[in-house]
């Protein structure tokens, strides 16, 4: 375990950056005043944007928190395979009244700009997500006290990240919602991730640094689980996406536990990436013929979902969530960490008795 990273919080709960407006300065402060690590997510923002952001939580709490940023895309999609998929979305554009968006809207989330502000005004945690940056920016962050974080989904990417120099590694498991965090989009291995527990246990025995565990964490005593297995703190997303600081839509929140919703899917139908989230309409009826193309579908999808929350309509709307999204609990976030961190310290009390003091099962 490292200390550098759990002395920023007292309690191993890291609140999941949740792009698109869920992570919001209210959120991260929240959790990080009642001893976990909120985060704030940069992903598809301007970097002034962030900046604000990070201005207004820095207002709200003296206590560490994280910013997460999208690594740059490569240019890989077939354009034609796009064309295809948007001549498919136009009955949906005509549904709500709407245009696609430009699927040229930019590759890179504004990367550079949103390393600079960072630097410039240096916050404790920053993590990365679809790959690994260059060691040069790992060491520069370092330099200005910054801890940092990159987001493996199998053991060869945590050795990447090890290799880079990050500080530590989040191992996110299949079972996590919204994006998976792989450094390569190969088509033919999706659905093909661990699950959490196996990809801890082989993440641990693959490199030295510490690793934070994400994948479906709902409960404390899942956290006790994924600790008992090797990690140093657990990441938990959809847990804190239904708390009321949360900036998802009402009907995002209220989904997770409605029963016309009963299971999660991953699916490229949204963003042209796999993400995982609540099997609705339209990923049932685009998923299947969606094309490995982030972030152009991404782009071409924008104002469709937004038209769909408009109109309150969850069956044309991205509602991702992990699989443990029944078990979701619209606590204050505060209150969830609390009831996290007693729920993480009776599994740990629980897991005791059964060992005698050398060590051995009683």
């Amino acid at each position: 375990m490292s200390s550098a990273l759990t002395d920023l919080f007292p309690h191993p709960i890291v609140q999941a950056p949740m792009a698109g407006g869920v992570s919001v300065p209210q959120l991260a402060a929240a959790v990080s005043d009642a001893g976990g690590l909120g985060f704030l997510a940069a992903g598809y923002k301007t970097a002034d944007g962030m900046y604000q952001e990070i201005k207004q939580l820095r207002g709200l709490t003296g206590r560490p928190f994280g910013v997460n940023l999208f690594m740059p895309q490569p240019e890989y999609a077939d354009p034609a395979a796009v064309d295809v998929y948007a001549h498919q979305l136009a009955g949906e554009a005509a549904w709500y009244e709407t245009e696609l968006g430009d699927r040229d809207s930019g590759r890179d989330d504004g990367y550079d700009a949103k390393l600079a502000v960072l630097l410039d005004n240096p916050v404790p945690v920053v993590s990365f997500h679809f790959g690994v940056p260059n060691g040069e920016v790992l060491e520069a962050l370092r330099r200005a006290g910054t801890f940092t974080l990159v987001t493996a989904t199998t053991p060869d990417e945590a050795l990447a990240v090890e290799r880079a120099g990050a500080d530590a590694v989040i191992a996110q498991g299949i079972e996590a919602g919204g994006h998976q965090g792989t450094h390569r989009d190969v088509p033919e291995a999706d659905g093909a991730g661990l699950g959490l527990l196996s990809l801890v246990g082989q993440i641990r025995e693959t490199v030295r640094i510490p690793v934070v565990a994400a994948g479906g964490l709902m409960r404390g005593s899942q956290i006790a689980a994924v600790l008992a297995a090797g990690a140093s703190a657990a990441q938990l997303g959809t847990a804190f996406l239904a708390t009321p600081e949360s900036g998802a839509a009402d009907l995002h929140k209220q989904a997770l536990t409605n029963p016309l919703f009963v299971r999660t899917e991953l699916t490229r139908a949204f963003s042209g990436r796999p993400a995982r989230g609540l099997v609705n309409r339209f990923m049932r009826e685009h998923g299947p013929y969606a094309p490995a193309a982030y972030p152009e579908v991404h782009h071409l999808t924008a104002p469709l979902r937004k038209a769909a929350a408009k109109a309150k309509d969850a069956q044309g709307m991205a509602l991702w969530a992990g699989q443990g999204h029944r078990m979701a609990r619209p606590l204050p976030a505060g209150q969830l960490v609390e009831v996290l961190a007693a729920e993480l310290a009776d599994a740990t009390t629980a897991l005791s008795v059964f060992h005698t003091p050398g060590g051995e099962l009683r």
